[in-house]
């Protein structure tokens, strides 16, 4: 049967195939050591998997309520007051979400209006522009400067003006691994400062900082935290990204707008899930210990490529490690990157997808959210290109 033209009307017509599909469907084919994509080889902690069949095994199987169940939300509420110093009421200004996606897709629904235009920070994870483009909404992006992605204020603040209804920022950064620091934060609160503009952070990897470095939720800073959603992930946090677990934080005038999306959308998440995470986030060092075990395995890795032509500068947070391999060839980085699965057989993305008109700055990805024996076969391969 042959469709009416009007159906095959497309809101993203000019979406590519993800890089993240790419690279692991290239990783496959070639039997390639696959640490492109950003999610761990290895599994979560058996304690939490037991809570999960515990709670399904007492009955908790049927809806949650909309927001998520309140010993989830208030054990989240305190995780942030530890953490932050800001204060969140469980009932009304927390919500649980499937993963910190569905968290980012919504609340850009519920704010973004048809030619709203919509700041992101260049390079930039790729589900931010998709969902403002499907909600009629323009992407404004900025790309950051230099090979460590760092941010010119006042180039940002001319970018702002009566269309500006939101501003994307992701902190720590996907794909840089860069933190930002409180002076990016009060500079950000001082650009936003006496404007109606939504701020939606993206703090999925708010647990894996390294070296010292704090991170900066915008809940910390009382005039970004007026106008901000918080999103998060548990999946990433707690190894087990395929649960698609999250959760948003915002003042609830705001989230009373999130919620009206969110009830149509999913209108609640996994249960028992809920109910598992609710117990194991009542021990701090569930989360608390996340920086070192992941530093650990980014030391690990960087200490067996020192030798390497790969140039790089630590990661300061994320499980995200960037290296420079403009002494090696001129190549694109997609053509290195693909390159290297076919040839090398080991799997990585490359930038340039990530970047504003694809600036290619010659770095390459790679994810060290993988077992000692995945990291030490993949740095063997590194050091022999």
């Amino acid at each position: 049967m042959k469709s009416s033209a009007h159906l095959l009307t497309s809101k993203l017509p000019k979406l590519p195939e993800s890089i993240f599909s790419t690279m692991s469907n290239l990783a496959k084919e070639h039997d390639a050591i696959n640490i492109s994509q950003g999610f761990p080889n290895f599994e979560t902690d058996p304690a939490l998997i037991q809570l999960v069949a515990k709670a399904m095994k007492d009955g908790y199987n049927q809806y949650a309520p909309l927001g998520g169940i309140y010993p989830l939300r208030e054990v989240i509420a305190q995780k942030i007051e530890l953490l932050y110093g800001a204060k969140y009421h469980p009932q009304s200004e927390i919500t649980v979400t499937v993963g910190a996606t569905q968290a980012i897709f919504s609340t850009i629904s519920a704010f973004v209006w048809p030619n709203d235009e919509v700041i992101v920070l260049k390079p930039a994870y790729d589900c931010y522009e998709p969902a403002i483009v499907a909600n009629g909404g323009i992407p404004v992006p900025i790309q950051l400067s230099g090979k460590d992605y760092q941010i010119d204020w006042d180039e940002f603040k001319k970018h702002l003006n009566h269309k500006t209804r939101m501003v994307i920022i992701n902190t720590p950064h996907n794909p840089s691994g860069r933190v930002f620091s409180s002076t990016d934060m009060s500079s950000l609160q001082s650009c936003l400062k006496d404007t109606n503009i939504i701020l939606l952070s993206d703090e999925v990897y708010e647990h894996i900082v390294f070296d010292g470095n704090t991170h900066e939720s915008a809940s910390k800073y009382p005039d970004l935290a007026s106008r901000s959603f918080v999103c998060a992930s548990f999946g990433k946090t707690f190894h087990a990204t395929g649960w698609k677990m999250g959760y948003c934080a915002a003042p609830a005038e705001l989230m009373k707008e999130f919620q009206k999306i969110h009830e149509f959308n999913v209108f609640c998440v996994n249960h028992p899930f809920q109910r598992a995470l609710a117990e194991y986030l009542k021990q701090p060092s569930h989360y608390l210990e996340l920086g070192p075990f992941f530093q650990e395995k980014r030391d690990l890795f960087l200490t067996a490529i020192k030798n390497s032509r790969f140039k790089f500068t630590p990661s300061q947070g994320t499980y995200f490690q960037l290296l420079d391999y403009s002494e090696i060839t001129d190549e694109s980085d997609l053509a290195f990157a693909q390159r290297l699965v076919k040839e090398f057989g080991i799997s990585c993305i490359p930038i340039s997808v990530f970047n504003k008109d694809l600036l290619d700055n010659k770095q390459i990805r790679i994810c060290f959210a993988k077992t000692t024996e995945t990291l030490i076969k993949a740095a063997e391969i590194i050091t022999s290109i």
